[in-house]
C-alpha cells in the first residue's frame, strides 16, 4: 500500500528533510540533526510537521454521549474550547490508542479528537460501529485529509506564534483552544504539544499549510527529535510502548491512570475498576543506565542476578543529559525508584536504575 504524505512532503524534501515511514505515512525524520532540532526546541523554539496525526469530529444531540461510552476522561468536564487527554479502551481495558479530544466552540456540544498516526480509520470505524449498536444521533466525520498539523514547541514558541495573530492566544491555558486567524488562516490553535515545552499545536487546512509553515521562522524538526523529546518528559508513543496487538495495557500499567474517570460509564470500565482494585503486576517506569550503551526497543532487561523480568519499550540517547535514558514495563516489586537492574545491549548487561519520569527536573 502507498504511503500517505503530508501536504508539504515535497517542501520538505527540498529543504533537505530525511523520511521514515510512521504509520502508513512519509513523514520528515530528520530536517538537519536530531540534536540540533532537540536543542532548538530546548532552548529557543522548533516547528513540526505532524500532519500525520488523525482528525475525528463527532457532532449531534448524542455527541456527548458517544464520545463519554468511548473514553475514559469525563468529558462532560469539558466547557468549549477545553481539551482533555484520553484512553480509547477495549472492553478488557486495554488501551486502543491515546488522544486529545477538543470540545469545539459551537451552540451544540461537539467534539474534535486526534487519534494517532495510522489509527484514523480504525478509530472512525469503532465510533461508528458503537453508534449504532447504540442507537445514538451523532455524526462522526474523518477529517484527517483536510487539515495539516503543526506544532510549534518550546520557549520561545509563545511570542512568534502570537507575532501571527491578534487574537488573544497568549490567554490560554495548556490545554485551552480557540480559532485564531494566524498569518491570515484560521487556525484551530492549541495551547497543547508532546515536547514538555511551551507552545501551541495548529490545526490548519490543507490547503493553506504552506502559508502558516512559512510564517513561524524557526527551527524546522522531524519526528527523531519529537521521540527524543518526548522519552526525556517520559511519554507514551503509541504502537511502541502499548499496542493493541502485540502489547496491550491497560492506562494503569501504562501510567495514565489519571485519564480513567471510574465514576463515569464507559467501554472498559468494570475492567478498568477491577484492575484498580486488584493492582498492576507491571509498571511503565523510566530506566537510566549506569554504564556506557544506548538502549534501544526490545532490549531485555534483567535482574542484578541475570533473570529477565522486563522490556525495554523505548530507549534513547538523551540530548539534553547526554546520558542514557529508556523507558519499559518492569514487574511491580522490581519498579521501585533506585531499584538496580540491567539492560542488556548488544549482548552486554548494562547496569541501570529504576527512575521515575519525566528524566528532567523542573517539568
Amino acid at each position: 500500500m502507498a504511503l500517505r504524505k503530508p501536504p508539504l512532503r515535497e517542501r520538505h524534501a527540498e529543504r533537505g528533510a530525511k523520511f521514515t515511514e510512521f504509520g502508513g505515512w512519509d513523514m520528515p525524520v530528520e530536517f538537519d540533526s536530531i540534536r540540533e532540532e532537540h536543542t532548538a526546541v530546548r532552548e529557543a523554539a522548533g516547528i513540526f510537521d505532524v500532519s500525520h496525526m488523525g482528525e475525528i469530529e463527532v457532532a449531534g444531540p448524542d455527541a456527548t454521549a458517544l464520545m463519554q461510552r468511548l473514553t475514559t476522561n469525563d468529558v462532560t468536564a469539558l466547557s468549549p474550547g477545553d481539551s482533555q487527554y484520553a484512553a480509547i479502551t477495549d472492553a478488557e481495558g486495554a488501551i486502543i490508542d491515546d488522544t486529545v479530544v477538543y470540545r469545539l466552540p459551537t451552540d451544540d456540544a461537539s467534539y474534535l479528537f486526534v487519534p494517532n498516526a495510522g489509527h484514523d480509520e480504525e478509530i472512525h470505524d469503532w465510533w461508528i460501529d458503537h453508534r449504532d449498536e447504540w442507537d445514538l444521533d451523532a455524526t462522526v466525520r474523518n477529517a484527517t485529509d483536510e487539515y495539516a498539523m503543526f506544532a510549534v514547541q518550546g520557549p520561545d514558541a509563545p511570542d512568534l506564534v502570537a507575532e501571527q495573530t491578534d487574537a488573544p492566544i497568549r490567554n490560554l491555558s495548556k490545554f485551552e483552544a480557540q480559532y485564531a486567524d494566524v498569518a491570515g488562516v484560521d487556525c484551530w490553535t492549541a495551547r497543547t504539544g508532546y515536547t514538555g515545552e511551551d507552545g501551541y499545536e495548529l490545526l490548519v487546512p490543507t490547503s493553506e499549510a504552506e502559508t502558516v509553515w512559512d510564517a513561524v521562522d524557526c527551527q524546522p524538526c522531524g519526528l527523531g527529535a519529537r521521540d527524543t523529546l518526548r522519552i526525556e518528559m517520559g511519554y507514551l508513543l503509541s504502537g511502541q510502548d502499548f499496542d493493541h496487538e502485540s502489547n496491550p495495557r491497560t492506562p494503569y500499567e501504562a501510567g495514565i491512570g489519571f485519564t480513567v474517570k471510574l465514576d463515569t460509564e464507559f467501554l472498559g470500565r468494570d475492567a478498568l475498576e477491577a484492575a484498580h482494585a486488584e493492582g498492576v503486576a507491571e509498571k511503565f517506569v523510566g530506566l537510566t543506565l549506569l554504564d556506557r550503551g544506548v538502549p534501544r526497543t526490545g532490549y531485555d532487561v534483567t535482574d542484578e542476578d541475570g533473570h529477565v523480568v522486563g522490556t525495554v519499550t523505548s530507549g534513547t540517547m538523551s540530548p539534553t543529559l547526554n546520558e542514557p535514558i529508556a523507558l519499559g514495563y518492569l514487574p511491580a516489586d522490581h519498579a521501585d525508584p533506585g531499584t538496580r537492574v540491567r539492560v542488556v545491549v548488544r549482548g552486554q548487561q548494562k547496569r541501570a536504575k529504576v527512575v521515575t519520569p519525566p528524566f528532567l527536573e523542573d517539568y
